[in-house]
């Protein structure tokens, strides 16, 4: 009998109760993966653009309006630009700390649960492995029990337990390590942007954004 002729129920089955373990494990990194998949994609806007239009706001004196523009655009970015509008008459060093500040609240929200998928993509190996132990186990048992008369139909349960049971677990691992590395790469992506219109940001209020007092007085 090939492997092809085995449904995908029959050769879970014949993995053993490691394979329920390594599919409750591979659920719960799909659900988180997709979670922060979705919570990444949300938080990710066009920096430059939004960033622009902000300072083009401010620029025509309106900063209500650009502090209602960055508390309804969602993502990171928005945040840090909201509160160092929220300092920009306190000066440099307040302003730079403010956005810090809002960094320090941002960053630990895109890293929520991505280490549990690297958690998942370390211990779903060792799974397979704990499952191909058993399986050797139960090889070595039925051996001893058949004695001489151990035949090959005997002695495949254990070996079809240990085989799959090492693929299931290796599979896993490498879905989860590649999930692990999309997810990482994009909170990077992030936290560059927010670091580039964090200091870019800063130079505008302190040096390029025009100053209204000096501007109605020349105006006199």
């Amino acid at each position: 009998m090939s492997l092809e002729q085995f449904s995908l129920l029959e050769l879970f089955q014949r993995g053993g109760p490691v394979m329920w373990v390594l599919l409750l494990v591979s659920a719960v990194g799909l659900v988180i993966f997709v979670e922060r998949a979705l919570y990444l994609h949300r938080g990710h806007i066009r920096s430059t653009e939004f960033l622009e239009g902000i300072k083009n706001i401010v620029q025509k004196r309106r900063l209500v309006e650009a502090l209602t523009v960055a508390e309804e655009t969602p993502g990171p970015v928005a945040s840090l630009v909201k509160a160092g509008l929220l300092h920009h008459e306190d000066g440099e060093e307040k302003i730079r700390f403010a956005i810090q500040e809002a960094a320090l609240v941002e960053i630990p929200a895109l890293e929520r649960r991505i280490g549990s998928i690297g958690a998942i993509a370390h211990i779903a190996p060792l799974l397979g492995l704990l499952g191909t132990v058993l399986g050797m186990i139960e090889t070595f048992y039925q051996f001893e029990q058949a004695g001489v008369y151990a035949t090959s139909a005997t002695l495949s349960g254990g070996l079809w337990q240990a085989m799959l049971t090492t693929a299931g677990g290796l599979a896993v691992s490498i879905a989860a390590h590649l999930g692990h590395h999309f997810l990482a790469g994009r909170v990077r992506a992030l936290v560059y942007d927010m670091e580039w219109v964090g200091s870019d940001l800063v130079d505008f209020l302190v040096h390029d954004r025009a100053d209204p007092v000096s501007t109605e007085d020349g105006d006199k």
